[in-house]
């Protein structure tokens, strides 16, 4: 798991915090491999939303599975993947549910990941049972529910 602020828009102690939880969440969900994470703000987000997505204006997250199709299934997942995490949009959403930015950007990173896994939120149910397990692997690794809030 590697996470890049090139801009610095995170301190440092959120980023090292960032890190090491997203690293957690790696063995939480049994899965190896290379997780490139970069920390970018609304213009550079709503860039790459229209390049990659054809959809204008800034989004949470982006994810890439870079991971071969082809590759003979392993016990053990083994990512290959790039993830673009907003930490405006982090922020607005953060004081929305009234917790700090990084762990935000933590249930980002979840869901992108989860994604590679293989999960799905294009309808309801799917979202639905999504969130659930973001939130389970979340507390798994001492957090607390994030997408729901706090019980």
């Amino acid at each position: 798991m590697d996470i890049a602020d090139l801009a610095g828009l995170l301190p440092a102690s959120r980023l090292v915090w960032l890190q090491a939880r997203a690293t957690e969440v790696l063995g939480v969900l049994g899965a190896s491999g290379e997780v490139r994470v970069r920390v970018v703000d609304d213009p550079e987000m709503a860039r790459a939303h229209q390049e990659f997505a054809d959809t204008p204006g800034t989004t949470d997250v982006l994810t890439f599975d870079l991971s071969d199709p082809d590759a003979p299934a392993r016990d053990r997942p083994v990512l290959d993947t790039d993830i673009l995490i907003c930490a405006d949009e982090a922020a607005r959403q953060a004081r929305a549910r009234g917790h700090e930015t990084e762990r935000e950007l933590l249930l980002y990173i979840v869901h992108g990941v989860l994604h590679c896994l293989g999960h799905d939120d294009h309808d309801p149910d799917a979202a639905a049972a999504m969130h659930a397990r973001e939130d389970q692997v979340l507390m798994a690794i001492g957090v607390g529910p994030t997408y729901r809030g706090e019980p």
